[in-house]
C-alpha cells in the first residue's frame, strides 16, 4: 500500500479473488443504498424512451398488481429465491468483509420465532449476509427454519427494485406482514420460520460510527406486542462489527444535521446519511464499506405467553427481559470479536 497526499491506495498485485469480492461488495451497497431511485430511473426510461420495451413494463405493472402483497404474505418461494441467496456474486459479498454467522443454542425446527438484530448499521450487511443468503449456511445452523428478513415496505412498491428485495427472501415490514409470519407455519421442507426484524430501523442507522454501540431499543416495543399476541419467542441478535465498516458525517440529536435527517427520514422513509467509506482502488474515501470482519451472533430464545390482547405493563415487562437478555448476549461476547472491548459499551437509547 502506497499514500499520496494523505490518499491511501490499494497495491497493484491485488489478487483477483480480491478485486472481485469488492466489486460484488460494492454492486450491493450501490443497490441497497440507490436501488430506490435506480427502480424508478429504470422505469421512466424504458417507458418514455424505448419503442417496444415499453410495452413490456405495462405487462409489469400488471404483475406489480397481482404479486402486490407477497411481501405481506411471507414473501417469494425457495423455488424464486435459491438461485440469488446461493449464487457466486453473494459468496463473494460474504468473503469480502468477511461476514461470519454464531449460533449460542439450538432452536426447536417447530417453531416460529421473532429474531431481534441490533444494530441497523448503515446498511445491515451482516444480517443481509446471514439471513438473505444461504451462503454463511444459516439453514445448517438452524435445520427446518425459513429464513425471512424484514426490509421498508416501500421497497416493494418500486418497479423492479421489489424483485431483487423479494429474491432474497426479503418481507415487508408491515403489522400485517409480522403478523402473518409470526403465526403461520412455512410450506414444506421447513417445519418453522425465523423472521429477522432489524429493531432499530432507519433512525438507528444515524447513530452508526465506528467503535460505537448506540442502538434504539428502549423506545421500540412494537415487536414485543407482536410477539406477545402470537406467542412468539423472541430471539436477541447482535452484529459484532456492524458500526466499523462506515464512518458518516455524525449529527448529534438537537443538531441542525439532525433535525434535518429526521425532516427526510420521516418524509421518505430513509435516512439521509453522508457517509464516508473507501473507493475502488484506495482506502481513504468513497461509499464502498471497508474491509472489516462482522459476526453475527444468535442468542438464546426467549419464551413468551400468548396474550391476544397484551397490556402495556405486559409489553413493558417481557420488553425489559429482552433488553437484559441483549445486554448479557453483548458483554458475553464482545470480547471475542471487538478489539479492546473492556472500553467499548453498549448504549441504549
Amino acid at each position: 500500500m502506497m499514500e499520496i497526499l494523505g490518499v491511501r491506495f490499494a497495491p497493484l498485485n491485488v489478487p483477483l479473488r480480491r478485486r472481485l469480492e469488492t466489486l460484488s461488495a460494492a454492486l450491493v451497497i450501490i443497490l441497497l443504498g440507490f436501488g430506490d431511485l435506480l427502480g424508478y430511473l429504470l422505469t421512466v426510461y424504458l417507458l418514455f424512451y424505448t419503442e417496444t420495451l415499453r410495452y413490456f413494463v405495462l405487462l409489469y405493472f400488471v404483475w406489480m398488481y397481482y404479486d402486490w402483497d407477497t411481501c405481506n404474505q411471507g414473501g417469494r418461494g425457495y423455488r424464486w429465491t435459491s438461485w440469488l441467496r446461493n449464487c457466486a456474486w453473494m459468496r463473494y459479498v460474504c468473503n469480502y468483509f468477511p461476514l461470519k454467522l454464531v449460533k449460542t443454542v439450538d432452536l426447536d425446527p417447530t417453531k416460529n420465532y421473532l429474531f431481534c438484530s441490533f444494530p441497523h448499521g448503515i446498511l445491515s450487511t451482516g444480517i443481509f449476509g446471514a439471513f438473505g443468503s444461504d451462503i454463511l449456511g444459516c439453514k445448517e445452523l438452524f435445520p427446518g427454519l425459513e429464513f425471512r428478513v424484514v426490509v421498508l415496505d416501500q421497497h416493494f412498491r418500486i418497479p423492479f427494485f421489489r424483485d431483487y428485495v423479494a429474491a432474497t427472501g426479503g418481507v415487508s415490514s408491515t403489522a400485517k406482514s409480522l403478523n402473518y409470519l409470526a403465526s403461520v407455519k412455512p410450506e414444506k421442507p421447513y417445519t418453522g420460520r425465523g423472521t429477522i426484524l432489524i429493531v432499530g430501523g432507519a433512525s438507528e442507522s444515524l447513530e452508526c460510527q465506528p467503535r460505537t454501540y448506540r442502538i434504539l431499543v428502549r423506545r421500540r416495543k412494537g415487536f414485543v406486542k407482536i410477539a406477545l399476541k402470537n406467542g412468539t419467542p423472541l430471539v436477541p441478535v447482535f452484529s459484532f462489527g456492524e458500526t466499523d465498516i462506515y464512518d458518516q458525517l455524525y449529527g448529534s440529536e438537537g443538531s441542525t444535521l439532525r433535525r434535518a435527517q429526521n425532516y427526510i427520514r420521516k418524509k421518505v422513509g430513509m435516512a439521509p446519511i453522508i457517509l464516508m467509506g473507501r473507493g475502488f482502488f484506495q482506502y481513504s474515501f468513497g461509499i464502498i464499506a471497508q474491509r472489516r470482519p462482522i459476526t453475527v451472533v444468535v442468542g438464546s430464545p426467549i419464551d413468551l405467553p400468548k396474550i391476544p390482547e397484551p397490556t402495556a405493563e405486559q409489553i413493558d415487562e417481557y420488553h425489559e427481559i429482552f433488553v437484559q437478555r441483549l445486554v448479557e448476549l453483548f458483554e458475553n461476547n464482545k470480547h471475542k470479536y471487538v478489539e479492546n472491548a473492556d472500553s467499548v459499551n453498549l448504549e441504549l437509547l
